[in-house]
């Protein structure tokens, strides 16, 4: 037997028919980069690609890649932030961006994040990854295989800064934004590229972000500007207002100026014109009973996103069934299927989500289930 419980939630966005999400057409935007990507955070929802899967030498936005793998090691446990790092002689000879790290000089791995993201300095990318791994051949292996597992199909690195224009170190506007979309999955990275100024080395040594949008553009979150002479400007930019937070790719813009100009209209149009719908209905969703169960109950959970994004005011007046069994007979698998979320706005569904166990239960043995008809035979269950 299935239950059905109706849940009405009104959203309070702007009138208009239900539609879904479309990728904006070449009109719906003019921007002068050549390659560029419009991305949300949550759902991972295409706004607007030009050129999206073209190769392209991606400067230093390269260190996304690199500042997501030590974020990844410091929430791992494998490093903390406080731990000293000691410069080698090849870190210490890394030219173009750096903060001229000196041979057997040491800093802290807090203030060389700090100094990748806030400055790009090269030098502590490549003391990091020695950190990590012990050569920086060894992390751009890891790195290769971090993007292979993100589905970053058109990327491959062959260092871990982006200084050198390799023919064989390119990446996507696509690309880069899955990686720059798994990096701000961690908030402590923002810990550091919102900073606009500071200072390192006891406050000898001051840094400038290289992402002007953090001092002017209205909740800039990040993250990574990059230029060589054959990759030209490049960023990957993002924000968030409201609880939604967008990623602005731009890649081989002719000036500095058009790579933040392209960023900013791409944001712009995002916050304008789109916001995140719940998925999830105001209630809790109560447990499952299981019988003859190693345990009484399972709760089921979304299997997918609890977020749908849409076109402002095109979804309206939101309406949340939610499908689900009252019982189960054990074994249960994790992530059995036990129910359905049907989301509509007016009569037009638009959106379903499987409701999944969220652990898996065994059946109980012969004689667990004799003992439980037995007590319960003289009422003692």
């Amino acid at each position: 037997m299935k239950k059905i419980i109706a849940v009405l939630l009104v959203i309070m966005l702007l009138t208009g028919p239900a539609m879904a999400l479309d990728t904006l057409r070449d009109e719906d935007i003019t921007i002068p980069a050549p390659a560029a990507v419009l991305m949300e955070k949550t759902t991972g929802a295409l706004l607007y690609e030009k050129d999206a899967h073209t190769h392209y030498s991606p400067a230093s936005v390269t260190k996304i890649m690199t500042l997501l793998l030590v974020v990844e090691a410091l929430e791992s446990g494998a490093i903390t932030k406080d731990q000293m790092v000691v410069t080698s002689a090849r870190a210490a000879s890394m030219g173009g961006s750096q903060i001229w790290l000196e041979e057997g000089e040491s800093m802290s791995v807090s203030e060389m994040l700090k100094c990748v993201t806030v400055v790009s300095a090269n030098d502590c990318a490549v003391a990091l990854a020695e950190l990590l791994c012990g050569t920086e051949e060894a992390f751009v292996k890891r790195m290769n295989e971090r993007a292979a597992e993100l589905g970053m199909k058109d990327t491959h690195f062959t260092n871990c800064t982006g200084l050198l224009d390799d023919d064989d170190h390119y990446t996507s506007a696509y690309d880069i934004a899955l990686m720059s979309r798994e990096l701000i999955k961690h908030d402590m990275i923002k810990e550091y590229t919102t900073i606009w100024m500071d200072k390192v080395r006891n406050g000898e040594f001051g840094l400038s972000n290289t992402n002007k949008l953090i001092f002017y553009y209205d909740g800039a979150t990040g993250l990574k500007t990059g230029f060589t002479s054959k990759a030209m400007y490049c960023l990957s930019a993002t924000a968030e207002r409201d609880g939604v937070e967008y990623i602005a790719v731009v890649l081989h813009a002719p000036t500095t100026q058009d790579r933040f100009e392209s960023a900013k209209t791409l944001l712009s149009y995002a916050f304008a014109n789109y916001s995140l719908v719940a998925l999830r209905p105001n209630e809790a969703i109560s447990p499952v009973r299981v019988e003859l169960g190693t345990q009484d109950n399972v709760q089921p959970v979304y299997d997918g996103s609890e977020y749908s994004l849409w076109k402002k005011g095109a979804a309206t007046n939101l309406q949340y069934d939610v499908e689900i069994a009252e019982c189960v007979k054990a074994p249960v698998a994790e992530g059995q299927q036990l129910g359905m979320v049907t989301v509509r706005s007016g009569d037009e569904v638009i959106a379903k989500v499987p409701l999944v166990s969220d652990q898996a239960v065994d059946r109980i043995g012969y004689w667990q289930v004799y003992l439980s008809l037995l007590l319960g035979v003289f009422g003692l269950k």
